[in-house]
């Protein structure tokens, strides 16, 4: 079956390919004489190599080297060795009791950056002989990590910035400290000689493996390898092209963090922004320069996976007594992948060695990032908690998770995307199938962002099917406004993706928070520059194309009163009684508010009204909130105008009536486009195409993020699907409805950006 995900890359010319693996002098000896070696399994999976036709299948378990729950310790522990010796100027000979030492008198401290594993390896090594180390973390790495890691006797320094900015830190302390070592994995510009020692330290795994299949008579033809920096990826690659029959080397990287696989698909070192994985220690932007030469050369075939897919060979692996983390499971997965899409680096003699790189550790859950269609994204995306943390009263998810997963959806079909967040916990997400730059560009904006769960009756996350008067629907807090109109545009790009359209426009999915209060993303994504030559916004329209809104805009107005005692009526002024004048008068005026042609006469009410202290006192202040829903022509400048005038004439009136200037607290513009709009005409026929008649084309009696885009100079109409219960007590969306518009929006794409 067709997928819209990025594809296995191949190299097919890495068959022919040769390498040498030197013998490291003291290199076996040095590990074998470390505290607690012995080798780490090899565990047969016959299960596995019947279900996927080879031969036979191996996982070599580092769930446990040398007391460390992951390999990094083999390339580490030789690294800083090497390292210690060469700034010494030690023989490789000399113990670890004498180098700790001699550290120790010369103030050696080491540093390191790390997601983890490597940098509790550093620390081990730096416990070991003795000396300080510092580590430095991201600021996102959770605190358990950062524990394991202080636990070997590190100090954990903890960098605002990424993995890669942590690196260039590191670098630059560490030359700034007298004595300081930088044990890195990553190679930069001036500093490959430490990271080419802890590749040559994991060749102690090469040579486990060799003689370990040697003793049951059998030789590798394929090895799958976890990539971070590559490193680990390096050693092996030089390992398996350097056997007599050379072996095929298989990469696997997160499909969030294929700083590999772009590197591969440039044809140069890539670097790349990454987002969020479960599979930590691979969430690297950059290949090590090191590594990079000897992969673009060697490696046979670059494999993406999901979070999910590392999830289920975790829970696989267990099932087999084999205990590993995201990172390690990861080899796994892939192989399942290549399997599964005929791969001719896979035959029934293929004896395949999978590298499990670490031992188990706590993650989140994930989500599958798979579903192509809108029925089932609409499913996965409405059984994640967006709820709005800054519109009512009730404690709102925001929008991170959900975020995080679409960054992972886009990146599972090799799809661009570009986080903005301004602010923290507020991201929105813009993903972007790109065109040959020759035609025009498509935008869908869809808010990602729902209203509190606290009023859903039953489970607000549920995003199951089931039937509401006789139809099949999607029920959940979200799934009609607007989870489901977000999926159908998502769905639509999926599609076009399987069906290779060529595209000359970019189609560009903006799914932005804060819609339901503030319109944060939105406004976060004009700010940065976002734009196209046209928009539709999927909000619930019951399917008719709605072309003009009204806008609104809020006013607080103070009316000033004197405080004092209830029995003071000498003194004291009335603020509240002095509100009624206010309210007579702006009854008045609404009567005269404009009338637009499409959508009828403005108009005003009074939301919120606050005022006094207490019973037996006159109130200072009365504040009365009005909200006006306007119609183009009308401005928060011109409402301002009229309110000020309207409470000067009380004031005439009635000398003793005072106020404050009022105040426009919140104002989104009136969104109209014209109804025979050329927009209006494709959607129009291409939803005839698609469903055998045209939909109504009206306006629409709520306010949408399609007047900023409007505003903006982004023609934007508004069409989504049918349900019932917005912001209500039970929520949900027609699955026909999806499945229409997804056909509809697949068909607007092809001819709007074709």
């Amino acid at each position: 079956m067709s997928s819209s995900r990025r594809p296995i890359y191949t190299n097919p010319s890495a068959s022919t390919q040769t390498s040498s693996f030197p013998s490291v002098e003291g290199l076996s000896k040095f590990h074998t004489s470390l505290p607690g070696y012995t080798p780490t399994p090899l565990t047969y999976l016959p299960s596995l190599a019947r279900e996927l036709g080879v031969r036979a299948i191996y996982v070599k378990d580092e769930s446990n080297r040398l007391g460390l729950p992951s390999f990094k310790v083999l390339g580490a522990s030789w690294g800083t060795f090497r390292a210690v010796a060469s700034f010494l100027f030690l023989p490789l000979t000399v113990s670890l009791e004498e180098m700790g030492i001699r550290a120790r008198e010369k103030g050696v401290v080491l540093f390191a950056a790390t997601k983890g594993n490597h940098g509790r390896a550093v620390a081990s090594m730096g416990r070991m002989l003795g000396i300080e180390s510092r580590i430095y973390v991201s600021e996102s790495m959770d605190l358990p990590t950062k524990e394991r890691i202080r636990s070997e006797g590190a100090e954990v320094v903890v960098f605002d910035g990424d993995y890669d900015q942590a690196v260039l830190e590191a670098l630059k302390v560490s030359r700034e400290v007298e004595g300081g070592l930088l044990i890195q994995d990553t190679a930069l510009d001036g500093y490959e000689e430490v990271p080419a020692w802890i590749v040559e330290g994991y060749g102690t795994m090469m040579g486990e493996i060799k003689s370990q299949l040697a003793q049951m008579d059998l030789k590798a033809t394929v090895m799958v390898t976890p990539v971070g920096v590559g490193s680990l990826a390096n050693t092996v690659a030089t390992f398996c092209k350097s056997r007599e029959h050379g072996v095929s080397v298989i990469a696997v990287e997160p499909d969030t963090a294929a700083c590999l696989q772009e590197s591969l698909l440039a044809g140069e070192l890539t670097p790349i922004e990454t987002s969020y994985t479960i599979m930590d220690g691979m969430n690297c932007g950059t290949v090590s320069t090191t590594a990079w030469p000897n992969l673009q050369r060697l490696v046979d075939a670059s494999v993406t996976v999901s979070c999910y897919e590392s999830h289920q060979a975790v829970q696989y692996l267990a099932e087999s007594s084999i205990t590993a983390g995201p990172c390690g499971a990861a080899s796994t997965a892939a192989l399942r992948r290549l399997a599964a899409e005929s791969s001719s680096l896979l035959t029934k003699d293929s004896v395949v060695v999978l590298l499990s790189t670490e031992g188990p550790r706590d993650y989140p859950i994930p989500l599958d990032v798979s579903a192509d269609d809108a029925v089932g994204l609409t499913s996965v995306l409405t059984s994640i908690n967006s709820s709005n943390p800054t519109l009512s009263l009730t404690d709102g998810a925001g929008e991170t998770q959900i975020s995080d997963y679409l960054q992972s959806w886009f990146a599972h079909r090799g799809i661009a995307s570009n986080r903005v967040e301004t602010i923290p916990g507020r991201p929105s997400v813009i993903g972007v199938l790109k065109g040959t730059g020759e035609g025009k560009s498509l935008m869908f904006n869809g808010h990602i962002d729902t209203v509190s769960l606290a009023s859903y009756e039953k489970d607000p996350l549920s995003g199951t099917t089931d039937m509401r008067d006789g139809k099949q629907v999607v029920l959940g807090r979200g799934s009609l406004d607007m989870k489901g109109g977000l999926a159908t545009a998502l769905a639509a790009v999926a599609t076009t993706k399987i069906d290779d359209s060529p595209l000359r426009g970019d189609v560009i999915i903006a799914a932005v928070s804060d819609e339901e209060d503030a319109s944060q993303g939105t406004r976060d994504i004009l700010a940065a520059g976002w734009r196209a030559d046209a928009a539709v916004v999927p909000e619930p329209t019951s399917e008719v194309i709605a072309h003009a809104h009204k806008g609104f805009v809020w006013v607080e107005v103070d009316i000033l009163g004197v405080a004092a005692h209830g029995s003071n009526h000498i003194g004291g002024v009335d603020a509240i009684l002095h509100a009624g004048r206010f309210l007579g008068a702006l009854e008045d005026y609404q009567i005269r508010l404009p009338v637009d042609d499409v959508l009828g006469p403005a108009t005003l009410h009074c939301g919120l009204i606050q005022g006094g202290e207490e019973a037996s006192s006159y109130p200072a202040k009365c504040t009365i909130t009005v909200e006006f829903r306007t119609v183009p022509g009308q401005t928060e400048e011109s409402i301002l105008h009229d309110l000020q005038n309207l409470l000067l004439d009380i004031q005439k009136e009635n000398s003793k009536f005072e106020f404050a200037a009022p105040r426009a607290t919140l104002t989104r513009p009136a969104h109209k486009i014209d109804a025979d709009h050329p927009l209006i005409k494709q959607l129009a026929d291409c939803t005839a195409a698609t469903v055998g008649s045209k939909p109504e084309v009206q306006s629409v009696p709520f306010w949408c993020d399609a007047a900023l885009l409007s505003e903006a100079g982004i023609p934007a109409v508004v069409f989504g699907p049918s349900g019932h219960g917005l912001h209500g007590k039970e929520e949900w969306v027609e699955v026909e409805s999806l499945e229409r518009l997804q056909g509809t929006f697949t068909r607007l794409i092809r001819e709007f950006c074709a």
